[in-house]
């Protein structure tokens, strides 16, 4: 697989707490120590002009071009981000699990501050990915999230929020599309 510094840089932007090493993000950083983390200055109260902050200094700091991968808030966060970040240096990106953090009954208190959610097309390539049991979006919000930001949608079937609890720690699939999109990157 091409790893940063072989012309494609992959930044993994975990969401609400972080990602731990049980993680699918974890996991991925562990086989491919060349990605790079997104940190955010606290995990657990996220403040959406800091996590874009933090983003944007990531992704500026990175050599074009640049395959996200982003899991549950940090989704929301890359909708954000590309209304003013460092777009063009984007070849792809891939969200996993968005949260609806306009939705009370479904996201706790503390992501609500990224609300509303963008609706807007993203400029680059994106790949949303979802589940038809997740407890934090429908799956029909998740589709209408990917059809506002003009992305490919992949239906995951029922596997919860795509997380640790949901038994995604070593995930050899989302390690097939992060290497399909850093293969396109660097075509």
């Amino acid at each position: 697989m091409a790893e940063q510094g072989e012309g494609v840089s992959v930044l993994v932007a975990p969401g609400l707490g972080g990602s731990g090493a049980d993680h699918w993000q974890g996991w991925l950083q562990a086989r491919h120590p060349a990605f790079r983390r997104v940190e955010q200055r606290d995990w657990d109260a996220p403040v959406l002009q800091e996590w874009v902050a933090a983003l944007e200094a990531e992704v500026a700091a990175a050599p074009a071009p640049v395959v996200l991968v982003a899991h549950s808030l940090a989704c929301i966060l890359v909708a954000h981000w590309a209304k003013s970040g460092s777009t063009g240096k984007i070849a792809a990106a891939l969200l996993v699990a968005p949260p609806d953090v306009e939705s009370a009954e479904h996201t706790p208190p503390s992501v609500h501050g990224f609300a509303p959610v963008p609706a807007d097309p993203l400029p680059f390539r994106t790949v949303v990915l979802g589940s038809r049991n997740d407890p934090y979006c429908t799956a029909m919000r998740a589709c209408a999230f990917a059809a506002g930001w003009g992305a490919d949608f992949i239906d995951s079937g029922e596997v919860g929020h795509i997380n640790t609890e949901a038994g995604f720690g070593p995930w050899p699939e989302g390690e097939r599309l992060v290497q399909d999109l850093v293969r396109d990157a660097s075509a």
